[in-house]
C-alpha cells in the first residue's frame, strides 16, 4: 500500500497541504473533478485564483469536508487493490457480455465505399470486397480489447484513451 500521507491533498493553486477533516473547496465544473486531475483548494480565493485560467463561465466553489485519516487509508487500499488485481478478466464474457460470440451482431464495421475510396485516393489501387469483413473482424477484436481497458479502470463508457494502447501496440501511433 502508499505510505501513510501527511494530508488528504495539497491545495491546486497554492501548494498548501489539505489535512484530514479540514474543510477544503472544489470546482462546480465536472472537468475540473475527474479522476487523477481532479483539483482541491484550501480556500475560496485559491478557487477564484483558477477560474480565469480555466475560462469558466459559470462556476462556483463546492465545500467539501475531507475524509478522516482511516478514511482516506482505506480508500487508497481499496484504489491501489482495484489497479493491482491479480487475475485481470480478459474476454469480454468476464464483463457480462456474454461468451457467445455467434450472439452478437456481425455486421459489416466498415463503410465498404470509404475505404475504396481511400486506397483508390491514397494509392491507386483497387480493393476487394472480402477486406471489409477482414477489417469488421479487427474492428470487433480492438473493440473486445478496449471495453476491457473501460472495465479495468471501472467505467461503462468505451472512450478513445481505451483505444491508444491497442493502436500504438500495433505499430499505428499517429504521433
Amino acid at each position: 500500500m502508499a505510505s501513510d500521507p501527511a494530508h488528504f491533498r495539497v491545495c491546486s493553486t497554492c501548494r498548501k497541504p489539505i489535512g484530514f477533516e479540514q474543510t477544503w473547496y472544489r470546482c462546480s465544473v465536472s472537468t475540473c473533478n475527474r479522476g487523477k486531475t481532479a483539483l482541491f483548494f484550501c480556500s475560496v480565493d485559491c478557487w477564484s485564483a483558477h477560474v480565469p485560467v480555466v475560462r469558466h463561465r459559470d462556476a462556483w466553489a463546492e465545500q467539501e469536508k475531507a475524509p478522516t485519516r482511516e478514511g482516506w487509508l482505506a480508500q487508497l487500499q481499496h484504489d491501489e487493490e482495484r489497479e493491482n488485481r491479480a487475475a485481470l478478466p480478459s474476454t469480454v464474457a468476464d464483463f457480462g457480455g456474454g461468451d457467445d460470440e455467434a450472439e452478437l451482431p456481425r455486421d459489416v464495421l466498415v463503410v465498404a465505399s470509404k475505404l475504396k475510396a481511400y486506397v483508390r485516393a491514397r494509392a491507386g489501387f483497387n480493393t476487394s470486397d472480402n477486406v471489409v469483413e477482414v477489417l469488421s473482424d479487427h474492428l470487433r477484436e480492438l473493440c473486445r480489447e478496449a471495453i476491457r481497458n473501460a472495465a479495468i479502470d471501472g467505467r461503462k463508457t468505451v472512450m478513445d484513451r481505451d483505444f491508444m494502447p491497442l493502436v500504438r501496440r500495433g505499430g499505428h501511433d499517429r504521433g
